[in-house]
């Protein structure tokens, strides 16, 4: 397992004066899962290349257990890159497809065989190995590109918009299989993805990049329950926002106060919280227990989004539909918002 550290890595293509990826910098555990996260064009892709060697630095270095890479031919830096249209060998079957690497290496072609059955078992294509490429669908493909990339053992595996490509069914399916994958062989592993489900359900930890810079890098829990600013909290969609002043553990604004956790933003800022952490009338009043009236229902199968007006704010909620379907528009209803769900963020 290889822990990588990405220091001040930094892009700017011939002809351009804005980096398209500026100062990145990361600590990448070894055996982990990383996503970086983002939108088109932020440089995701364009950090993985300079990785994989694929493309030179700016500046900056990227470093494999504390030795620099970026001097290091690409087919000596130990990764290997899949890219989300697959690149298979299309006069290659299957079997000749996976062992291309192998091959290279000069394993024997016993050896190369053994490893390749073993490696369809893994990907889930068992008797698969004389197929041709044309004859796969695209999610069989993509297992076909996963097991090439994976039976030389790399060091560091580099993944880019793996899912994209595939239908809802296929995206589910493709990612639990990364994910065992990775987990049960260890290789550290990083992402490219603009899909923030795909990075929360995948990654151990997620770099959210924008406009080729590190917004926040954490846990995907954190961006949810602790965005850095209000563009984070957006971009994980969703969020409420309220304006007002912390100060001793609760938030002073003109729907009323409300308790915060310990470690909250003081002063100005701005309150946040998701519409799924909004409580609709259970049980008697406690902390945080205010009135506010539905202005609009939204079925949506397995839950029922509200609108809701609390004196001049407008916040969002999503409930059980059970919860709220004798619950009319225009009534005033109380609702919890629970401390340990509000955070504070600076405006």
């Amino acid at each position: 397992m290889t822990h990588v550290s990405i220091k001040n890595l930094t892009k700017v293509y011939p002809g351009l004066t804005v980096p398209s990826l500026d100062n990145l910098s990361l600590e990448i555990n070894s055996g982990s899962l990383t996503a970086l996260l983002g939108p088109s064009g932020c440089g995701k892709t364009t950090t993985m290349k300079m990785i994989a060697g694929l493309l030179d630095q700016t500046s900056g270095d990227v470093t494999f257990d504390g030795t620099s890479i970026l001097k290091e031919k690409p087919e000596n830096r130990g990764v290997v890159m899949v890219f989300q249209n697959h690149l298979l060998f299309p006069y290659m079957n299957v079997q000749d497809n996976i062992g291309f690497g192998l091959k290279m290496r000069n394993v024997h072609k016993d050896e190369i065989f053994n490893r390749v059955i073993k490696m369809l078992d893994l990907v889930k294509l068992p008797n698969m190995e004389n197929r041709m490429p044309k004859e796969l669908s695209g999610g069989q493909q993509q297992r076909v590109a996963l097991a090439r990339a994976l039976i030389v053992q790399p060091r560091v595996l580099l993944l880019d918009e793996p899912l994209s490509n595939l239908d809802a069914h296929l995206r589910f399916e493709m990612r639990d299989l990364i994910r065992n994958l990775q987990q049960s062989m260890g290789i550290t592993t990083i992402f490219v993805t603009h899909d923030q489900e795909e990075a929360v359900v995948l990654a151990d930890q997620v770099a959210l990049i924008l406009d080729g810079k590190l917004k926040q890098y954490a846990q995907p829990d954190v961006f949810y329950k602790k965005p850095i600013d209000v563009v984070t909290a957006k971009f994980f969609g969703g969020q409420n926002f309220i304006k007002g002043t912390s100060k001793n553990n609760n938030f002073s604004s003109n729907i009323g106060k409300l308790a915060l956790p310990k470690d909250c933003l003081q002063g100005n800022g701005i309150l946040t919280f998701r519409p799924e952490n909004v409580q609709i009338g259970k049980g008697p009043k406690s902390v945080n227990t205010i009135k506010a009236k539905i202005i609009e229902k939204i079925f949506l199968g397995t839950q029922t989004r509200l609108k809701l007006s609390i004196k001049d704010e407008v916040i969002q909620a999503i409930a059980n539909p059970n919860e709220v379907d004798e619950k009319e528009t225009g009534i005033e209803i109380d609702i919890n918002i629970p401390p340990s769900c509000l955070w504070v963020i600076n405006n």
